[in-house]
């Protein structure tokens, strides 16, 4: 097999644990909650999968590095609604989400969000799988960024 068929294969299933393992639809941050903590334990400048808070995520748009891609990964109405400015969205709830991640560049930096961060953190898990090297998942999603006072663009 050639490695674009591996990594389809390898986001389909962790797809498929994700979606076995996720019994609810909530999105509200929880105790149970498993968005990965600064899984490069480095510094959040450094290359990885990092959590960053709202503010460090407004840094990094207001600056960006050289092939940025801000992902948002709520539903349509969601991004509608609001979102990071330059944002793409790809839904998590789509069938073919871990496809979908897996067609992108995993050797470009991400700044990454969803409304409060759990699909994000479930996000950085598949991302992690897909060998996505530079991640930056903002801790809260855009319910932080908006109690941060930070700006949004709406459809």
């Amino acid at each position: 097999m050639n490695q674009s068929t591996n990594r389809v294969l390898v986001a389909a299933g962790v797809a498929l644990l994700i979606t076995a393992g996720c019994s609810s639809t909530n999105d509200s941050p929880s105790a149970s909650n498993e968005t990965p903590a600064a899984i490069d334990g480095g510094s959040e400048s450094a290359p990885g999968i990092r959590i960053v808070s709202a503010k460090d995520g407004a840094a990094v748009a207001d600056n960006p590095p050289e092939d940025l891609v801000i992902l948002d990964v709520r539903t349509q109405e969601e991004f509608d609604e609001g979102h990071l400015e330059g944002a793409i969205m790809i839904d998590f709830y789509r069938d073919d989400f871990a496809e979908e991640l897996a067609k992108l560049d995993p050797n470009v930096p991400y700044l990454l969000y969803c409304r409060s961060g759990n699909r994000s953190g479930q996000t950085t898990a598949i991302m992690q799988t897909l060998g996505f090297s530079d991640v930056s998942d903002i801790d809260g999603g855009i319910l932080a960024w908006n109690q941060a006072g930070l700006a949004t663009v709406a459809e």
